[in-house]
């Protein structure tokens, strides 16, 4: 059975709330609540562990421990607390508009395909990307061959293990866990997933969420 790890450690500061951004109120619930909400509608997923900022209460009946300075560290104190499972899911809880079908669809695809180490929601790029240095265009990237990465990203413990099992130094250049999969040699596949999975990092983010489950409701 599956375990799946929720990233919620984040200080909140870029958002301006004066507290831990996984407290900040999304609809009536806090940020994290959501993630926390569909993922146990996921009947592979066994156990919950949740990152949090250190004194943070964790959702009821979640485990929870405190996170690291920086992502990928958090993923590891999870991983190392959240005892025998496989595969691994690792979910930000800045992205509160998961869905139980997405999340299902990313596990099942590293299931499915035992030629990749793991999977991860993504969305192919829509707008046109430049490459830019000292404040002028060095490049125009082919967007077709670009993806916007999300989570979940799902990973065969063994190789997530691997993979985290490097310096600090390393595990601070890691903005998705997939780069170190990456990083160590391993493939990665990836699931189309919506543009409504949506990461809040600014009060814009916040409003337009906020829409998006008002019209999911109506």
């Amino acid at each position: 059975m599956a375990i799946a790890l929720i990233l919620a450690a984040g200080s909140g500061e870029r958002f301006g709330a004066g507290r831990p951004k996984a407290l900040v109120e999304l609809a009536g619930r806090p940020l994290m609540q959501w993630s926390v909400d569909v993922l146990r509608e996921v009947a592979e997923i066994e156990r919950i562990v949740i990152a949090l900022p250190p004194g943070t209460p964790a959702p009821v009946g979640v485990m929870s421990v405190d996170g690291g300075a920086v992502r990928s560290e958090s993923v590891r104190l999870a991983l190392a607390a959240a005892g025998p499972g496989d595969p691994i899911l690792v979910h930000d809880a800045a992205r509160p508009l998961l869905t139980a079908g997405l999340a299902r669809a990313t596990i099942q695809a590293l299931i499915q395909d035992e030629s990749i180490d793991a999977a991860i929601a993504a969305i192919p790029m829509t707008d046109t990307v430049k490459r830019v240095k000292d404040g002028l265009v060095s490049e125009t990237l082919d967007r077709s061959e670009l993806w916007a990465v999300q989570t979940p990203q799902v990973f065969r413990r063994a190789a997530l293990e691997r993979a985290l099992g490097v310096s600090d130094e390393v595990l601070a250049q890691a903005t998705d866990d997939a780069w170190l999969i990456e990083r160590a040699g391993g493939r990665v596949g990836v699931v189309q997933a919506s543009a409504e999975n949506l990461k809040v990092t600014t009060r814009l983010d916040l409003r337009l969420a906020e829409m998006l489950i008002a019209a999911r409701a109506a």
